[in-house]
């Protein structure tokens, strides 16, 4: 089967992916609340264990660093075992890593069973994606990543004033009770509405050359990224040795992939296509865009206006409300017309959404910030969907697991760089000013907004290279795909 081309143009979406979606959707879930869940709780977890911040932050490092290494991992999986196998398998590791980093007696045991979450959630995110273009067969998929897109818009939402809630009642350990339920709800949910696996007679043998190479580039550039913030730049060595060897072994892992007479981990053949291509370093812009901003947002309002975790939660509601509005929208509009045009719109929301912090100061009006960020949430719920969607167009069927891993690789890539160069940018102006300064304060949030808004003008280059399809292409390159299912 090719799903080359395909976006349904007049198309009702299929029950049984809406069903699967909607199981899929339950599961993931939980790591999305839980990394939001755990930024706010690192002031109590330090306090409790006794551990100071630079201890407690590998509480998130361990965990990223692992799912890093198992992302990579899941296109072989999902060929190997199948996807439903596997989203059950990943949904019960990060059960237990749960379960487990809720009774964590030192922060040592902490960090160890994170970064078994981290293996639950790096195997769990593209494989969910992979099954869902699967069993779609590459159609609606504007629809599909609208319902997927859920848990994304929800955790930013709702996981800081859930976590701060929890923590003031019940203490630390209660932000991992909320996975507990979800992960025992999502599997049986998942045995129940996830197709049973088609797998192929020849078994996936492991690309062991090229799991070394990609799992550990991978992983150091991440690890690299995140220290910049905490050194204030590149010139450390804690910075610029991991980001080298991520580098020197994501280059060699190319060379590899393109030189092996075998399957690959990770087809770079992908990104001959142009439209991939473009969706890819898209997805870099949206995580720095997302990110970033989701990091610098609360702290605005908690060092500059005052407010608490849990209030500067309440004030970042309407950009989640704005990303809700346009969600379904954003996915069918996708559906009919491509992506080009929705990722334009969503930039150009989302930069006229982010001025008014870039001129904020220790007085500005809460109601201005608040319809910005919700025209700003409004771009937001666009942006991601159209990417995602686009992506797939034109693949076929044995390159989705490849074209997973590569966009949770670039997207999470994109993420970490967001919020490590808009904090360096925060904390570089504020140099030689003390805390207690807050006019100096509200400016250095002001600069690494403008960043932000650099990043959103810059990512409309690669939008233009996004392919743009006549509805007539649209309606037969669905009935050609319906006709070879």
């Amino acid at each position: 089967m090719s799903t080359k081309n395909v976006k349904p143009v007049k198309e009702k979406l299929d029950p049984v992916v809406f069903k699967t979606a909607m199981v899929l959707v339950v599961g993931a879930l939980a790591p999305l609340f839980d990394s939001t869940m755990v930024n706010v709780a690192f002031h109590a977890i330090a306090a409790d264990m006794k551990a100071n911040i630079s201890i407690v932050q590998w509480i998130t490092t361990g965990y990223v660093l692992a799912m890093g290494l198992a992302v990579p991992v899941s296109g072989w999986a999902t060929k190997r075992f199948g996807g439903k196998r596997l989203y059950v398998f990943s949904l019960a590791i990060f059960l237990i890593g749960s379960i487990c980093s809720m009774l964590s007696w030192n922060i040592e045991s902490m960090i160890i069973f994170r970064v078994i979450q981290g293996v639950g959630a790096g195997l769990m995110m593209p494989t969910l994606q992979t099954e869902l273009v699967q069993v779609s067969g590459g159609r609606n998929l504007g629809r599909i990543m609208s319902i997927v897109s859920i848990p994304g818009l929800l955790g930013p939402i709702l996981g800081p004033v859930l976590g701060g809630i929890l923590i003031n009642a019940w203490g630390w350990h209660a932000i991992f009770w909320v996975n507990i339920p979800i992960c025992i709800v999502a599997i049986p949910l998942a045995l129940w509405g996830i197709p049973a696996d088609k797998l192929s007679e020849k078994k996936e043998s492991l690309d062991v050359i090229g799991m070394i190479l990609l799992s550990p580039a991978f992983a150091l550039l991440i690890y690299g990224i995140a220290q910049i913030a905490s050194h204030r730049g590149l010139g450390s060595s804690t910075v610029y040795i991991p980001l080298i060897i991520g580098v020197v072994l994501m280059a060699s892992y190319v060379v590899y992939a393109l030189n092996t007479k075998r399957e690959p981990a990770l087809n770079v053949q992908l990104f001959k296509s142009v439209n991939f291509s473009a969706s890819n370093i898209l997805l870099i812009f949206s995580g720095i865009i997302t990110n970033g901003a989701m990091l610098m947002l609360p702290l605005y309002y908690q060092e500059v206006r005052g407010a608490s975790a849990l209030s500067a939660g309440f004030w970042l509601l309407p950009q989640g409300i704005g990303m809700l509005l346009t969600r379904s929208w954003a996915g069918k509009t996708a559906d009919r017309n491509g992506s080009r045009n929705i990722v334009l719109m969503s930039l150009a929301a989302i930069a006229i959404g982010t001025l008014p912090f870039a001129f904020a100061g220790t007085d500005t009006n809460y109601i201005l910030l608040s319809i910005a960020l919700l025209i700003r949430g409004a771009g937001l719920g666009g942006l991601f969907i159209a990417i995602m969607m686009s992506a797939y167009i034109g693949l076929p069927e044995k390159q989705v697991p490849h074209a997973s891993i590569a966009t949770r690789i670039f997207q999470t890539i994109g993420g970490a760089f967001g919020s490590a160069i808009l904090a360096t940018a925060a904390q570089q102006q504020m140099a030689g000013h003390v805390q207690s300064d807050l006019p100096a304060v509200a400016y250095s949030f002001n600069v690494s907004f403008w960043w932000s808004i650099g990043f959103t003008v810059a990512a409309v280059i690669p939008t233009l290279f996004l392919t743009m399809l006549k509805k007539s292409e649209l309606e037969a390159a669905t009935e050609e795909t319906i006709e070879k299912t």
